[in-house]
């Protein structure tokens, strides 16, 4: 008997998920537990394991095809058990092909019209009442928070996903088009042969203009990014075309959005990671003893951005139309550079963790996230960043802002540098740079700068006690 493999939820508002790569073919023999095919969704990449042992006989879903959650894309026989053939569609997902009528007669050209006369603009329509009960079951809390945003009622959108379900996309698609549509009408320039100097005043019919539209507020919530078709390379050059994994298309949608929500503005904070350098050599050997875990500056960096976090709560919170949100928990995002993309994991309630912990946590993290072992619910809810483009020679960066944040850290190379010290003498000091950006529309640049100091301080001073 065979068993269905089911395109599973990989959390409460994802509704669907798309195949990016078949792991095992059909006729291949797999296990249970054994990674079968790779998708991905709007929070996480991830490997779905097989839920028996057996043979791949059926494959119902291709790669790269988006499919709703619980349906079925393989299925799994018996050892043995030969391949099946492609399953014929069922009679009510076989839509009717559309009907081609023949082309109208053509009508003979008509007579030249009348001047034109632009109606005034219709009655603004009444948007009927929302009920909240339908909603909550056609749409994840994603959709309704953009709906809330931008005035708009779900139940006018008709939803592409699984029982008529309103996703991201259709919403997104929806404000777009209903932005086009309500754009100022221009003004319409009536062509008219007239003298330059006539004898004779020459009758000019009297011209009816349109009732000025109001120009709509500008939504905070981008579409998705739709790259236009351009003039990239000529006849003969030496190219190569892939199109953009579903990753690289939801990192472009999330950053371009980023930067038009937010006032990006960035700070510089040249700290001295001396003391830091000098704690780590010396406990190092013993930290992994103890610990099983390697010590790096990162647990470091963390505990100081924790420790900044509790003094200046502003920097973790979030803006949610005209009001701040604050966060009682720190929340604490980590960018994991992999292969194929940007992932940013979170550590929950990262205040109540102590060194030990951070660096276990942030370990067990990123070595899930390079496996594709991350469950959606590990890289949401964040409410600070931390991104490391030092570790790739980086002296600083200007990171964007990971919505709906309102600040992320960037760490410079850690190196060896020539100071001036207080007392007029050089030395070589370890040092590095760190940025901080921060959304301007809460955060001035003064708090922002507080807040630097505060890390600095942590990190220049750092206790040795907090090794643990």
């Amino acid at each position: 008997m065979a068993i269905d493999v089911i395109m599973p939820q990989m959390g409460e508002s994802i509704a669907e998920g798309t195949i990016v790569k078949w792991i095992k073919k059909i006729g291949d023999e797999v296990k249970r537990d054994e990674p079968l095919f790779e998708i991905s969704t709007d929070k996480v990449d991830a490997e779905i394991p097989s839920p028996a042992a057996g043979v791949l006989v059926e494959i119902l879903a291709t790669e790269g095809q988006t499919v709703p959650i619980n349906t079925v894309v393989a299925r799994i026989g018996e050892a043995g058990a030969p391949p099946s053939a492609p399953a014929a569609p069922k009679a009510e997902d076989v839509k009717p092909a559309p009907v081609v009528s023949a082309p109208a007669p053509v009508a003979p050209p008509p007579a030249p019209p009348a001047p034109a006369v632009v109606a005034p603009p219709p009655a603004p329509v009444v948007e009927a009442p929302v009920v909240e009960e339908d909603i909550t079951k056609r749409s994840s809390p994603l959709v309704r928070k953009i709906a809330r945003e931008n005035n708009v009622n779900i139940n006018r959108i008709e939803g592409s996903g699984l029982g008529g379900r309103v996703t991201k996309n259709d919403i997104l698609g929806f404000i777009s088009n209903q932005e086009t549509v309500q754009m100022p009408v221009p003004p319409v320039v009536a062509a008219m042969s007239v003298p330059a100097q006539p004898a004779a005043p020459v009758a000019i019919p009297p011209v009816v203009t349109a009732t000025p539209v109001a120009t709509p507020t500008p939504s905070l919530v981008v579409p998705p990014v739709v790259i236009p078709a351009m003039d990239t390379h000529r006849p003969g050059d030496r190219v190569e075309i892939v199109p953009m994994s579903p990753m690289r298309k939801k990192i472009a949608e999330h950053m371009v959005a980023s930067r038009r929500i937010s006032a990006h503005v960035q700070s510089f904070f040249e700290i001295d990671m001396t003391r830091i350098a000098q704690l780590r050599e010396k406990h190092k050997e013993k930290f992994l003893e103890r610990h099983g875990v390697k010590l790096t500056y990162t647990p470091f960096i963390m505990k100081a951005a924790i420790d900044g976090l509790m003094a200046w709560p502003v920097m973790n919170a979030s803006l949610d139309g005209d009001n701040i949100v604050y966060k009682k928990d720190i929340n604490l995002g980590m960018a994991v550079a992999l292969d194929w993309g940007l992932l940013v994991p979170v550590i929950k309630n990262a205040e109540e963790k102590n060194l030990v912990g951070l660096t276990r946590s942030m370990n067990d993290l990123a070595n899930r996230a390079r496996k594709k072992q991350l469950k959606p619910d590990e890289v949401q809810g964040g409410t600070f960043t931390i991104t490391n483009p030092g570790v790739f020679g980086s002296l600083f960066g200007t990171p964007i802002i990971n919505q709906p944040q309102v600040a992320i850290m960037g760490v410079g190379t850690i190196e060896k540098r020539l100071s001036v010290m207080q007392d007029d003498s050089i030395a070589i000091r370890t040092k590095a740079y760190f940025t901080i950006s921060f959304d301007h529309r809460l955060i001035d640049g003064a708090v922002a700068d507080q807040f630097m100091a505060h890390v600095k301080n942590v990190l220049e001073n750092f206790e040795a006690s907090e090794l643990g």
